[in-house]
């Protein structure tokens, strides 16, 4: 499967926002307006890109960095939406980001943070070396299917040297 990460446009914002309020995501993530993302695009510390897949380059999904110019190296992984679920995409964006983070970066820490209640993602995070720090408790408003309740967040970085450790054996192919 081949995943490419390019700069987002704005002629890609309402397909962006579209996609980030679709049912399927809108559980697991605070939505943005679209002037939000358009500030992503436009600052300079952040990074805001489309995922396309295969030779056609479909895209899939989004990626929102924060932090790239951080003086102590703490690039954030703000937001990763993806549309088709189960194939392996998150996980292959996942690896890119990281190797985007360290390398072009030259992140010292790359950190996110996923909702108590999106398993599926926390799995992932935790399957490609990011380590929780802790938990934000019952910090976000979430409303599913009517019910209105909170969730936790759960924070969870990965170190350059943890990243160099996975490299050196092996686990960070694509």
């Amino acid at each position: 499967m081949s995943l490419r990460l390019r700069p987002t446009m704005l002629s890609d914002l309402d397909w962006v926002v579209s996609v980030e309020r679709d049912g399927a995501n809108l559980p697991f993530i605070t939505p943005w307006e679209r002037p939000q993302h358009e500030g992503a695009i436009r600052f300079p510390d952040s990074r805001h890109f489309v995922v396309e897949e295969g030779a056609a380059l479909e895209r899939i999904g989004f990626v929102v960095l924060q932090g790239c110019r951080n003086p102590n190296g703490s690039v954030e992984l703000k937001r990763l939406v993806l549309q088709p679920k189960g194939r392996g995409l998150g996980r292959a964006a996942v690896r890119q980001l990281k190797a985007m983070a360290f390398t072009q970066l030259k992140a010292h820490r790359f950190w996110l943070d996923v909702k108590s209640l999106n398993t599926r993602a926390f799995e992932l995070y935790r399957s490609e070396g990011f380590v929780e720090e802790g938990r934000l408790r019952e910090s976000v408003r979430v409303i599913i299917d009517g019910a209105d309740g909170y969730d936790s967040l759960i924070v969870m970085s990965l170190l350059d040297r943890e990243y160099q450790t996975r490299v050196a054996l092996g686990q960070e192919g694509a």
